[in-house]
C-alpha cells in the first residue's frame, strides 16, 4: 500500500484489486451486416424499427395538412334538397370518386365498399411475409414497385376526377359553395361595420295554407328542390317560396313557372307538366307570398 504521494515509494496490493483487461481476437468480433453483399439487418426489431419512425413522420404530415386545410363546414343535411351536392373531404376525394365507378357501386357496392378495400390492406399487411426479398432497391424489385407506383397514381388521378366533376356540377347548377357564402357574408358584414350573423333573416310565414294551390306544389313536385318547408336553399340559387311575392311579379312567375329559368339543372319548365289554369292559380297563390305589413 502506498502512503502519501512519493513517486519511488513501494505500491502493495492487498488482495487480487487488479481487474484484468479482455481482449477478444478482431477475428472472432462478429461484423456489420453491410459485410455480406444482398443481405440485410434483422426485420425485428431493427428493420421494423426503421419503418415505424418513417409511418410516424408521414403521419404527422398527414396531420398538419389536415389541419392547415380544413374540410369546410357545411350547412346541415336536408334530405329533401335534392339540389344539394355532397363532398367529401379532400383526403377521401379518391375513394368517393372510386365509389361512382360502374363495378363498384349500385348492385356491386358491397365489392366497392368491402371487397377492394379489403384486398388492399390485406395485401398491404402480408406484404413483408410475401415479398421475402433480399433486395432493397425498389428497381430490383419490380413487382412491388409497380404496385406502389400504381397505387399513387391512381389516388392522384380520382382525386383529380373527383374534384373536376365536382367543379363542373358547381358550373352547371349554377352554386356557391356555402363556405364561400359564408366568407362573402361575413366579408360584407365587416364592411358594415356588423359581427357576422348579427342580421337574422326574418321568417316569413306562408299566406293561406290552405289554398287548394297548395296541392298543385306537390303535383309539381316543388318539394324536390325547394324542400318540404318550401324555404329552398340559398346556397344553391334556388328560392323560397316564403315572401316570393316580394321579388316577383305575378306575370314573372307566371313566366317562370311556365317557361322555367335557368338553364339545364335550375328552375324546370311546367308547360307540360301543368295546365293553364293550374299555372295561374299557383302563380296567383305565390304573388300573396309577401311580408306582413
Amino acid at each position: 500500500m502506498a502512503h502519501g504521494h512519493k513517486s519511488n515509494e513501494k505500491v502493495v496490493f492487498v488482495g487480487d484489486s487488479r481487474v484484468r483487461k479482455r481482449t477478444v481476437p478482431v477475428s472472432k468480433v462478429p461484423p456489420d451486416y453491410s459485410a455480406y453483399p444482398g443481405k440485410s439487418e434483422a426485420f425485428i426489431p431493427n428493420f421494423l424499427l426503421k419503418e415505424w419512425m418513417v409511418g410516424v413522420v408521414v403521419l404527422v404530415g398527414f396531420l398538419v395538412l389536415t389541419i392547415s386545410e380544413p374540410a369546410p363546414l357545411g350547412y346541415p343535411a336536408d334530405p329533401t334538397n335534392a339540389a344539394f351536392i355532397p363532398m367529401p373531404d379532400w383526403y377521401f376525394l379518391f375513394l368517393y370518386q372510386f365509389l361512382k365507378l360502374q363495378y363498384v357501386s349500385k348492385d356491386y357496392v358491397v365489392l366497392g365498399t368491402v371487397g377492394v378495400p379489403g384486398i388492399a390492406f390485406g395485401a398491404l399487411l402480408l406484404a413483408p411475409f410475401l415479398d421475402t426479398g433480399k433486395e432493397r432497391r425498389f428497381y430490383r424489385r419490380p413487382i412491388t414497385s409497380i404496385l406502389m407506383f400504381m397505387s399513387l397514381i391512381s389516388v392522384f388521378y380520382l382525386t383529380k376526377q373527383s374534384w373536376s366533376h365536382y367543379q363542373h356540377e358547381l358550373e352547371l347548377t349554377n352554386t356557391v359553395p356555402e363556405h364561400i357564402l359564408r366568407e362573402e357574408r361575413a366579408r360584407e358584414a365587416a364592411a358594415k361595420g356588423e359581427a357576422p350573423g348579427q342580421a337574422a333573416a326574418v321568417d316569413v310565414p306562408l299566406v293561406d295554407k290552405a289554398d287548394p294551390a297548395v296541392e298543385l306544389t306537390k303535383k309539381a313536385q316543388c318539394v324536390s328542390c325547394h324542400g318540404a318547408d318550401l324555404k329552398g336553399n340559398e346556397s344553391a340559387g334556388i328560392p323560397s317560396f316564403h315572401g316570393i311575392g316580394d321579388k316577383f311579379k305575378k306575370a314573372e312567375l307566371v313566366d317562370i313557372v311556365t317557361n322555367g329559368k335557368g338553364g339545364v339543372g335550375k328552375m324546370p319548365a311546367f308547360k307540360d307538366t301543368l295546365t293553364a289554369a293550374e299555372i295561374d292559380q299557383l302563380t296567383t297563390w305565390l304573388a300573396k307570398q309577401k311580408k306582413a305589413e
